[in-house]
């Protein structure tokens, strides 16, 4: 989100523009990855449900939050659910970040013509995860740092899938019950 738009919203004057929460429309779009793929959430919705983990590289809570996102989607991403990250960084950095985290599903990028998917949903912190059903209704929308959210992500997932819901968080790992964006 532009500085202009953080500042007005600081001082009071509201442009309308909210977070998509859960039963929402999510908005459609269609951003380029990493590798220079362009992904259509109208496409990919067609084989299935989305999750769209936007962030920005500098934050600690992403930084945090992703490899918990890289485990989800070993268990459940695949043919019929697609794993988006949505970076509003630039190419070097967004890769040096897929790497860092060993972020395995496709990283697109939203920096370019002032953030307009970001925009779109009405984003004002990173990370926001959102779990956009076929319908493009938004099942889940978190934002931050939430194990009951991603746990939830993982139930429905593993529902869909028809497939058993195995634990996210491994036995012994400390990980708090949230974490703001």
């Amino acid at each position: 989100m532009g500085i202009l738009r953080r500042l007005s919203r600081w001082m009071g004057k509201h442009d309308h523009m909210t977070h998509i929460v859960t039963g929402n429309a999510a908005p459609g779009f269609s951003l380029k990855s990493l590798d220079n793929k362009e992904y259509s959430l109208k496409a990919l919705l067609e084989r299935g449900p989305a999750v769209a983990a936007f962030f920005k590289v500098t934050c600690p809570v992403c930084q945090f939050t992703f490899p918990f996102l890289e485990r989800l989607y070993q268990r459940y991403g695949g043919d019929n659910v697609t794993f988006l990250g949505i970076s509003q960084d630039d190419v070097r950095a967004t890769t040096k970040f897929a790497k860092e985290h060993s972020i395995m599903f496709p990283i697109l990028l939203d920096d370019e013509n002032g953030y307009l998917v970001s925009n779109a949903y009405g984003l004002a912190n990173v990370p926001t995860i959102f779990l956009i059903d076929t319908d493009r209704i938004v099942k889940i929308s978190s934002m931050g740092f939430d194990k009951n959210d991603l746990e939830s992500i993982a139930a429905s997932l593993a529902e869909r899938k028809k497939i058993s819901l195995a634990p996210l968080f491994l036995p012994g790992e400390i990980v708090p019950a949230n974490k703001p964006g």
